[in-house]
């Protein structure tokens, strides 16, 4: 277990305003597993080919995406955004 957490940024309203409760849920779903890798959060999800930076997810089978901040001086997931195709 780590001592990540998650949050949203800019802020909760801006990043899931909108969209339908069920894709909410799994946004916070993986949010809340993200933390749960600790460091390695700067390696999981696109793009594939290095570390850091702003990382892509799809949810719901490729409906969408989640895009994540994993930043280490923090011990922080940032979701910034999320799209959602329907």
């Amino acid at each position: 277990m780590t001592d990540w957490a998650w949050d949203y940024n800019p802020s909760q309203e801006y990043v899931i305003d909108g969209l339908p409760v069920g894709v909410v849920a799994e946004v916070e779903r993986l949010a809340t597993e993200l933390p749960a890798l600790g460091d390695e959060a700067t390696r999981v999800g696109r793009p594939i080919d290095r570390e850091g930076g702003l990382r892509e997810f799809d949810i719901l089978g490729g409906r969408g995406f989640i895009c994540f901040l994993a930043v280490p001086r923090h011990t922080c997931v940032y979701v910034c955004n999320v799209t959602w195709y329907g």
